[in-house]
């Protein structure tokens, strides 16, 4: 995933070829096949299996609720990004001081708010559309560039907090003892 994250931001721009783009989903795909299956493992099987259901849920809950939380945070750092880089544009433009207050708040609205305002301006609609996309790639940065802190914080917090292998053996061979001996009391209390 990491790689994904590092390949939108070195080569996701305004007229990018599609393998850029195949490219970071690919990575993106992989990272996601890689670590989910692994994840989700790992906490059904810290559970004894009289729990499992409850570790399952937990790990959709986990997945559904981190994507939602993250896909907010990057969405919003790309609308943030996006108004930011707008803003300066419209600052640095030889015109930008006659930009009223409430054309600037269209303009750093969205991409497609900019290019309504384009068409009702059309002897400024090509700088417009260029201010647009260069705030765009400007704030899809601030997305990937926060994709990559989150993944990598995501890969120190396991590396450093998460039981090592052995460890999660041991744990897991006490677990099935105790389910073992859970089942034995069952059929015990079953004979008698």
């Amino acid at each position: 995933m990491l790689l994904g994250f590092v390949t939108m931001l070195a080569f996701w721009r305004d007229g990018v070829g599609y393998w850029a783009i195949g490219l970071g989903y690919a990575f993106v795909g992989a990272g996601v096949g890689f670590a989910g299956t692994p994840a989700s493992h790992a906490l059904t099987g810290s559970v004894p299996v009289t729990r499992a259901g409850m570790a399952s849920g937990t790990a959709d809950l986990q997945r559904d609720l981190g994507g939602a939380i993250m896909q907010s945070i990057l969405g919003a750092l790309l609308s943030a990004g996006y108004a930011s880089a707008f803003l300066t544009a419209i600052a640095d433009a030889p015109d930008g001081a006659d930009v009223s207050a409430q054309v600037q708040s269209q303009l750093t609205k969205s991409f497609d708010s900019a290019a309504a305002i384009a068409q009702q301006h059309p002897q400024y609609s090509e700088q417009i559309i260029q201010a647009a996309r260069q705030s765009f790639v400007e704030g899809q940065d601030w997305a990937y560039l926060a994709g990559v802190i989150a993944v990598t914080l995501g890969g120190l917090l396991v590396f450093f907090l998460f039981p090592k292998r052995q460890h999660e053996r041991e744990l897991l061979a006490a677990y099935s003892e105790a389910d073992a001996r859970s089942a034995a009391n069952r059929s015990h209390v079953g004979t008698t």
